[in-house]
């Protein structure tokens, strides 16, 4: 599907609560948004769909970030796919769109791309990283590597930082329109238990892989059926639901969920956003003195830096750089 010919729904991010099991959860659809993320670097089947996979996350995630609050996913592991990196900026103003953007860095040499992508992690972490704006502190969760997906990372970090029981369901992968070129489509919800007034005290160790918490650790019996039940009936989505070329996020959560009252919000519109800028490359390189920038010269004897995030090139005049520089203002 081409970027003229956008669903109206793709690229949002759908909040809703499910009134009569005390559930929230968000359904998103990313078509352009991950189109243009993936463009931008010209990754392997096995590394796009990690990407793939991170940016619906942070989608899901994301759309609680408050205005110009930016959030980052980061996986790091001791695999060949070394690190898998997001950023979701809330939007600037009440109906404007939230920006994502994503990066991964990889060994080419050691990546197996017969194996299963997860486990080119490796051993590592999953974080999730909160910028609250200027003056405020960031905050910073870390969970173990684990469970055999990505989601399952962020289901686990949810259980183990929030004491929030979560539950993603995810597709994603290429698809074609008749007479058009195959692009990039995913499309997920998240489940999240509401949280409770006074969370219970948890003893140390959980059900989960390597004694990491898992739902049935934090809900007493009335909270786990009725999540139980929840969940049974998002085991019943399929794929091309999910997706949603041909139906409606608001129609899939009525076919899901009609006996679970659901109740939806303003849907949150997300867009392809790099926040590089000439500025913050120069702020970035205030740290050196003049003979570390001189080590930096290219054989134009100009210093170049490339964004990770989306590709955009900055070249400039190394006396115009560092601490020492002799026009800082060029």
């Amino acid at each position: 599907m081409s970027l003229g010919t956008q669903i109206t729904w793709d690229d949002t991010v759908l909040p809703f609560q499910l009134d009569a099991s005390d559930i929230r959860g968000r359904v998103a659809r990313l078509d352009g948004v991950l189109e243009q993320v993936l463009q931008q670097h010209d990754y392997p089947p096995m590394i796009e769909g990690l990407v793939a996979e991170m940016a619906l996350l942070t989608a899901l995630i994301g759309q609680t970030m408050k205005l110009r609050w930016k959030l980052s996913l980061q996986v790091r592991g001791s695999g060949a796919a070394r690190l898998i990196a997001t950023d979701y900026y809330g939007p600037t103003e009440d109906g404007q769109p939230a920006r994502i953007r994503a990066y991964a860095s990889y060994d080419a040499e050691t990546l197996d791309q017969t194996a299963d992508p997860f486990g080119q992690i490796g051993k590592g972490y999953f974080a999730i990283l909160i910028d609250q704006g200027e003056g405020m502190t960031p905050y910073q969760g870390i969970t173990p590597i684990s469970g055999g997906s990505l989601s399952s990372c962020a289901e686990a970090y949810f259980a183990q930082s929030e004491q929030l029981p979560t539950r993603f369901k995810l597709t994603f992968g290429q698809s074609q329109m008749a007479g058009e070129a195959a692009q990039w489509r995913a499309g997920g919800m998240m489940l999240q238990h509401m949280p409770k007034a006074s969370p219970s005290v948890i003893g140390e160790g959980g059900s989960g892989e390597d004694g990491l918490l898992d739902a049935t650790d934090i809900l007493d019996a009335d909270e786990g059926e009725n999540w139980n039940r929840a969940n049974i009936l998002l085991d019943t989505v399929d794929e091309l639901e999910l997706i949603g070329p041909t139906i409606a996020p608001t129609d899939l959560l009525v076919r899901l969920f009609h006996a679970e009252q659901p109740r939806v919000y303003d849907a949150q519109p997300v867009k392809f956003g790099c926040s590089c800028s000439e500025d913050k490359v120069r702020q970035s390189l205030s740290i050196y003195s003049a003979k570390e920038i001189g080590t930096m010269k290219t054989d134009a004897g100009t210093v170049t830096a490339d964004c990770q995030f989306c590709g955009s090139h900055y070249i400039f005049d190394p006396d115009t750089l560092g601490f020492e520089a002799k026009d800082a203002s060029a």
